[in-house]
């Protein structure tokens, strides 16, 4: 993975100097691409720039970006975190909680940039919001979790300062050569396919496939009790960290369809061709 496959995406901010600080942060670190994911900043009432900010808000966004406003100019803007997502090859939510329904291992920063750096495709580095961090339906978007080591007695540390912790790990891991192209831009991250180039499946590919699946071994009467959904997440994230390829998710989900047509069950229900 190179250093411009590496999206940072902010999950509800409410602050735009924090924002403007993050914008900083990644241009820093060689880092550019930036998406916004249901913002909740004070903005105007008119429709086309709902959850942008205006005036004050914007002039202090950009104050806070020194040197860094293309960050914050070219960054995608989306109204769920599940869409800012789709397109990814692996999510990563940040968080420093832990519970039966949050992912219950996590790396730290120096420890993801070593896992990222032998993988192929998009990867997201989700940051919460300021004052509440990932809510579990968010971490649970994600296909793994991470959290910066600190004190206990203090854990909460500051957007922006944590975006710019995970960038120095990034950047010290995932540079590019100087020999390399440019960095891509999210106009330009999506370069054609070349036959043979392995291409994981996105997030929306894996969410596909682990339904799929799941269809059909419910047609073998797997699920007689409550657990389907968190196990459709697991195959999604197991999918995802292997870095399968269109062509391999669909031969797994024709294994599974196979099985269940072979027990008994039925075809029109399990998405077998």
């Amino acid at each position: 993975m190179r250093l411009d496959d590496i999206v940072i995406v902010l999950a509800r901010p409410s602050e735009p100097g924090n924002t403007g600080a993050v914008c900083r942060a990644m241009k820093n670190m060689g880092l550019s691409r930036l998406r916004i994911a249901a913002p909740v900043y004070q903005a105007g009432s008119d429709p086309a720039v709902r959850g942008i900010p205006e005036g004050p808000d914007l002039e202090k966004l950009l104050a806070r970006a020194v040197h860094a406003p293309e960050i914050w100019e070219n960054a995608r803007r989306f109204d769920r975190l599940e869409e800012a997502l789709a397109d990814c090859a692996i999510t990563v939510g940040t968080t420093r909680r832990r519970g039966r329904h949050r992912k219950s291992n996590t790396l730290q920063p120096r420890e993801l940039a070593e896992f990222l750096k032998d993988k192929t495709g998009q990867a997201a580095i989700v940051f919460g919001n300021e004052r509440t961090g990932l809510d579990d339906e968010e971490l649970a978007l994600c296909n793994l979790a991470s959290h910066i080591p600190v004190n206990p007695e203090f854990p909460s540390v500051n957007l922006s300062h944590a975006v710019q912790i995970y960038a120095y790990e990034l950047y010290q891991t995932l540079a590019p050569d100087v020999s390399r192209p440019a960095a891509r831009t999210e106009e330009s991250a999506q370069p054609p396919d070349v036959p043979g180039q392995w291409v994981p499946m996105t997030q929306a590919e894996c969410t596909a496939l682990a339904r799929r699946i799941s269809a059909s071994l419910g047609n073998l009467g797997f699920y007689r009790h409550p657990g389907r959904e968190e196990q459709e997440r697991f195959l999604r994230d197991v999918f995802s960290r292997a870095g399968l390829t269109l062509r391999e998710g669909r031969y797994l989900g024709n294994i599974a369809a196979k099985a269940a047509r072979l027990s008994g069950g039925d075809p029109r229900q399990d998405g077998a061709g």
